[in-house]
């Protein structure tokens, strides 16, 4: 069978051209900026800086940490009631989750934050006499914050949402689960050996979203007066602006690395499943 090729038109090279440089050459004046030093030339000294500057080991891993919680909570909220809504075919329990889901990207962070100090000022005048004083204290642990967990789960909770949404319409769950008890398997057991592994993909991308998401955000941190890594590089740019702006690239390429990473894995099942189906109709 003969394969059909399209040209490439000039139109779409020049878009192409033009993209690469918006996004190119903001990276490479960067990248010329922390090694270029005046008066000493080419100097890596920006970089070699990074692991032994004061705060960023605790600030990067507190970013992990923010991160992973970030993650697991949000795929605990979303996952159970997606598959929920899905499997019971219910259009208005759908329009309303999807509701729920997307609200938070039309309040600002900042009113967001605005919401969250109110209660975190109310609740200690309120409740010293009460149990719940101390969990207010402990939510609020600068060497930990979880606090940022659940303002980063309900900023989160669109684009884990979609992922999510997307991967189950690409897959027949009510069909998945209707085989999977008609051959006798239990609803954990078909929950987790049959739907799971088909929404692999669609879990990675809801993920990295979130994941890239903590790692980035500085608005709703800074305001509430805790020091993830995005608030450390901005408070490092005072001291020591090249280290701030190195800082930044490798945490960029950082999120590129596991954008590739998940690309990768998103392929690569795609590419088994196209063998195995090829398998199957060839027997």
């Amino acid at each position: 069978m003969a394969r059909l090729t399209y040209p490439l038109r000039p139109w779409r090279g020049a878009v192409l051209l033009i993209a690469g440089i918006y996004f190119l050459v903001p990276l490479l004046a960067s990248l010329v900026f922390t090694v270029d030093v005046p008066g000493q030339g080419l100097t890596l000294e920006s970089y070699t800086q990074i692991f032994s500057a004061d705060g960023f080991t605790a600030a990067l891993l507190r970013s992990v940490g923010l991160a992973l919680c970030t993650v697991a909570l949000a795929l605990l909220l979303t996952l159970p009631a997606a598959l929920a809504v899905r499997l019971s075919g219910s259009g208005r329990l759908r329009a309303v989750l999807e509701v729920v889901c997307t609200l938070p990207l039309v309040v600002p962070p900042v009113a967001l934050v605005a919401g969250l100090g109110t209660v975190l000022k109310w609740g200690p005048d309120h409740l010293a006499t009460t149990p719940l004083y101390q969990t207010f204290v402990a939510i609020q642990n600068p060497s930990f914050p979880l606090v940022l967990v659940f303002a980063y789960v309900v900023m989160a909770l669109p684009f884990v949402y979609r992922s999510l949404d997307a991967g189950l319409r690409a897959v027949d769950v009510r069909t998945l689960v209707e085989a999977a008890r008609d051959l006798g398997a239990s609803w954990p057991r078909a929950l987790f050996a049959v739907v799971l592994p088909n929404l692999r993909t669609a879990l990675l991308n809801a993920s990295f979203l979130a994941l890239a998401l903590v790692l980035g955000e500085f608005t709703v941190a800074s305001l509430l007066g805790f020091q993830p890594f995005a608030v450390w590089i901005v408070q490092a740019s005072g001291d020591n602006a090249q280290l701030s702006v190195a800082v930044s690239l490798l945490s960029l390429l950082l999120t590129w690395g596991l954008l590739l990473v998940v690309t990768g894995l998103a392929r690569t099942r795609g590419t088994r499943g196209a063998r195995k189906s090829r398998k199957k109709e060839a027997v």
